[in-house]
């Protein structure tokens, strides 16, 4: 139940909700690289004195990773599977992210 753009369903919300917990669960499961794109991004635009900027471009290669991750999954196991896996990366990223910072004391 979605918009079709061109045959697509471009517009479907389970397709939305499962890129932004892949893109959340990478970006977690993987902070030492977001860190570090993101303190390379603040180092070019100096000029961006809040570091939002360098924040959201930072992030773009996640959702990439993520937009691709979503569609090898529903292409290979079904539309359903994406937002769960998905919420399965999610957790997984978090609970890496938490015992990194936990070792890191």
């Amino acid at each position: 139940m979605g918009v079709e753009l061109g045959g697509l369903e471009a517009i479907r919300p389970s397709l939305w909700a499962a890129t932004a917990l892949w893109s959340l669960g990478l970006m977690w499961g993987l902070s030492p690289l977001h860190r570090h794109l993101q303190e390379g991004w603040e180092k070019q635009l100096a000029w961006d004195p809040s570091g939002a900027l360098a924040s959201l471009l930072s992030v773009l290669p996640f959702l990439l990773a993520a937009a691709v991750v979503v569609a090898l999954t529903e292409l290979s196991l079904g539309n359903s599977w994406a937002v769960s896996w998905g919420l399965i990366a999610c957790v997984g990223g978090g609970l890496y992210e938490l015992g990194r910072r936990d070792n890191a004391r």
